[in-house]
């Protein structure tokens, strides 16, 4: 099945076709702000426009604006295309990123860039499974839900953890023996993700509680 993967959670703003394992092609662009001005023309450029049967969209936590862009232009595709359409969480799409790349950590701690003094961390698992003379990594599990904290309360909830996300320069100040390093997501590695992990409700996760509050009735 051909999939269109959309990343615009974060500062980047990255898309990618992707069929099973393979990448059949990605953008994938660090761009701050202005996702709504950069997503559909990077979708544009991908093969037959980024035409596939099933789309997936990171649904957060991240940017307020930059999750609401990326949600916007997934519904009208999935509508558009008569796809199906599916979400995922921007962290255990580092962690997965991340485990693939260093396959001899067994754990880690993701932490990327929050609101108001804040960082958004989760701490991940992928359990080691036995594979011939070789030991591969199976299945990724998170251990306990989202949390945004304070640095200094992110840092007690990775303790001694490997940190790897773009919240990672927050916890910086506090500790040099840190290990780790920056990530943003980016949308093949999509590919990585298990299944449980691709199948979320195409639903913002903001990852904290809104500023605005209602008032009380009178």
């Amino acid at each position: 099945m051909r999939t269109l993967v959309i990343e615009t959670a974060t500062a980047a703003c990255s898309v990618a076709l992707i069929e099973g394992d393979a990448i059949l092609a990605e953008q994938h662009r660090i761009v701050g702000r202005g996702h709504a001005e950069q997503l559909l023309p990077m979708i544009a450029s991908l093969p037959d426009g980024g035409l596939a049967s099933r789309l997936l969209i990171d649904c957060g936590p991240g940017s307020f604006t930059g999750i609401r862009v990326g949600l916007a232009a997934a519904r009208a595709l999935a509508f558009a295309w008569g796809a199906t359409l599916g979400g995922y969480s921007s962290l255990p799409l580092i962690a997965a990123a991340a485990f693939a790349e260093h396959p001899e950590l067994p754990m880690l701690a993701v932490v990327i860039e929050g609101g108001h003094g804040e960082v958004f961390v989760q701490a991940f698992t992928a359990p080691l499974v036995a594979h011939g003379p070789l030991v591969a990594h199976g299945l990724l599990v998170a251990h306990g839900p989202l949390q945004s904290l304070l640095p200094h309360a992110a840092l007690q909830a990775a303790g001694a953890l490997p940190v790897i996300g773009s919240g990672r320069r927050f916890l910086m100040p506090l500790t040099t023996a840190l290990p780790g390093h920056d990530r943003l997501p980016r949308a093949a590695d999509a590919r990585l993700l298990p299944t449980g992990f691709t199948t979320l409700p195409p639903q913002p996760i903001y990852g904290r509680a809104p500023d605005a509050k209602p008032m009380a009735a009178a």
